[in-house]
C-alpha cells in the first residue's frame, strides 16, 4: 500500500469527483482511478459507491477516510520531526526543479540572483514536472520553479500557494548547420521528405508544448520521428550529432548557437515555429503550521520585489 493512495482516496473523499480530484493530485483521470482501484484491492472492500453522482463513501469507505486522515497526520507529523533532526542548516533554500531547467536554467539563474540578492544556500531537487510539483504539494521543498504556458496550466490551489513570475523564455526548432552555416533540417520539411524529428515522450510537458507550437503553425510540418525522450538535454545531445530537429528551451542552447554548433531550424523569412513559456516560482504560503526560513522568506521577497524588471530568462 503506497501513502499516495491514501491521499488520492482522502481528495476523493472530500471533491466528490474523480475528475477534479485527478486534476488536484496532477494525474489523468484513468491513472487515478487506478490508484483508488489499488487501494481498494488493498483494503478488500469496495470503498466508493459509484452507482451516485457526485460520488459517496460505502460504509467502508467513511471508516478508510478517518482512519486515512489520521495515518496521514501522523506520518506528516513523524516527517517533519526527522526533519527538524536533519536539517543541520536552517539556511539551506531546497528547490524543486524539472530535469530541463536543472541543467539549463537554474544554475546561472542563481548565478544572477546572488550577484544582486546576496549568497545564500541552496538545495536542487531534480525531478520530472509531475515529481517536482507533488514535492512542493507535500512539503518536501521550499521552492518549485516550472515553464508555465497558459495552455497547459498548474493545478495549483491559489489559496495555499503563491507564485512569482521569474521572466519569459522561448521553446523553438534548432538542428546542427551545414558546413555553410544553414539548417540541415530546415522547416517546415516536405511530404517528400518528413524532417527527422527528436521529440519529447508522451506526456512530457514541453513535449505538450511543441504540439501546439506545430498545431498553430499556419504551414503543414513534416516530420517523423527518429527519437524520443523526456529530457531536453538528451534531444539537445542528439541534435549536435545531426540526427534530427528539436524544440528546445533557449537556455538549453544558449551556448551552442554562439558557438555555431547548433541553429534555428526555422528559415528567417519563413514561420519561426516558436512558443514563449513563462518561468514561474511557487511557495505555500505562510501559516502557523508551515514555518518557513528566514532565508526562504526575504529570498522570495526579493523575488517578488524583482518580478517586475527582470529581463527575459536567458
Amino acid at each position: 500500500m503506497e501513502t499516495k493512495w491514501l491521499e488520492d482516496f482522502v481528495s476523493l473523499a472530500e471533491t466528490r469527483s474523480f475528475s477534479r480530484s485527478a486534476q488536484l493530485r496532477h494525474v489523468t483521470q484513468p491513472a487515478f482511478s487506478r490508484r483508488i482501484q489499488a487501494l481498494e484491492a488493498w483494503a478488500g472492500a469496495d470503498l466508493v459507491d459509484r452507482s451516485s453522482y457526485p460520488t459517496r463513501l460505502t460504509p467502508a469507505g467513511k471508516t478508510m477516510y478517518d482512519q486515512a486522515l489520521e495515518i496521514l497526520q501522523a506520518l506528516q507529523s513523524t516527517r517533519s520531526m526527522l526533519r527538524a533532526h536533519a536539517s543541520s542548516d536552517a539556511s539551506m533554500v531546497g528547490f524543486a526543479v524539472p530535469h530541463t531547467l536543472a541543467f539549463t536554467f537554474f544554475p546561472r539563474w542563481v548565478a544572477q540572483v546572488q550577484a544582486s540578492f546576496g549568497p545564500f544556500k541552496s538545495r536542487l531537487i531534480a525531478l520530472n514536472v509531475h515529481d517536482a510539483v507533488m514535492r512542493l504539494v507535500e512539503g518536501g521543498c521550499d521552492l518549485l520553479i516550472v515553464y508555465h504556458h497558459s495552455s497547459q496550466p498548474l493545478e495549483l490551489d491559489a489559496s495555499r500557494y503563491e507564485m512569482v513570475n521569474l521572466g519569459q523564455e522561448l521553446l523553438a526548432p534548432y538542428c546542427k548547420p551545414d558546413n555553410l552555416g544553414q539548417p540541415l533540417f530546415p522547416l517546415p520539411g516536405s511530404s517528400e521528405r518528413p524532417l527527422p524529428f527528436l521529440a519529447y515522450g508522451p506526456g512530457a510537458y514541453l513535449g505538450r508544448l511543441t504540439e501546439l507550437i506545430l498545431k498553430e503553425a499556419g504551414v503543414p510540418v513534416h516530420l517523423e520521428r527518429a527519437y524520443e525522450t523526456d529530457m531536453a538535454e538528451g534531444l539537445k545531445a542528439m541534435a549536435l550529432e545531426g540526427l534530427g530537429v528539436a524544440f528546445l528551451p533557449f537556455s538549453a542552447v544558449r551556448d551552442d548557437l554562439q558557438s555555431g554548433h547548433l541553429v534555428s531550424a526555422a528559415l528567417a523569412d519563413g514561420p519561426q515555429f516558436s512558443l514563449p513559456m513563462n518561468l514561474l516560482a511557487y511557495r505555500e504560503k505562510p501559516n502557523p503550521n508551515n514555518k518557513e526560513s528566514r532565508a526562504v522568506h526575504a529570498l522570495w521577497h526579493f523575488l517578488q520585489e524583482q518580478a517586475a524588471g527582470l529581463p527575459l530568462a536567458g
